[in-house]
């Protein structure tokens, strides 16, 4: 029996990847690519909670209601600026294929208290 592959296209285990981050007692991701591809898997795996803990608080929606009718695909980096281990913010754009189509984005992300969290995106070219 093989391992699950993360669903972050990082070509390792979910354990190895966006398994470390998801859940109450999950590790902080070290940069904003991180979180942004463990929000990915979360949006595959329909993890409310780890989108909402993992979401500005400024900017965080009361509840979530995600479509189960959504098919995730896979995951494309197109771009990130900062967001590093000792970065205070950075932009991570990507394209998330599922389905019906591709969401095309470029989402901000803070870093504070030693934790990144999602601020906002805006829809790409």
């Amino acid at each position: 029996m093989s391992a699950r592959r993360c669903p972050c296209a990082s070509a390792e285990t979910f354990d190895a990847c966006c398994g470390r981050y998801l859940g109450p007692d999950g590790a902080a991701p070290p940069t904003a690519e991180a979180l942004m591809r463990s929000r990915y898997t979360a949006f595959v795996d329909h993890d409310v909670e780890h989108l909402l803990r993992t979401w500005h608080p400024s900017t965080r929606p009361a509840s979530l209601d995600l479509d189960p009718q959504t098919r995730w695909r896979g995951l494309e980096i197109v771009d990130r600026v900062g967001g590093g281990p000792f970065d205070s913010d950075g932009t991570v754009e990507f394209r998330a294929h599922h389905r019906d189509g591709v969401q095309h984005e470029r989402s901000r992300f803070v870093r504070e208290n030693g934790r990144w969290s999602y601020l906002d995106g805006t829809v790409a070219g």
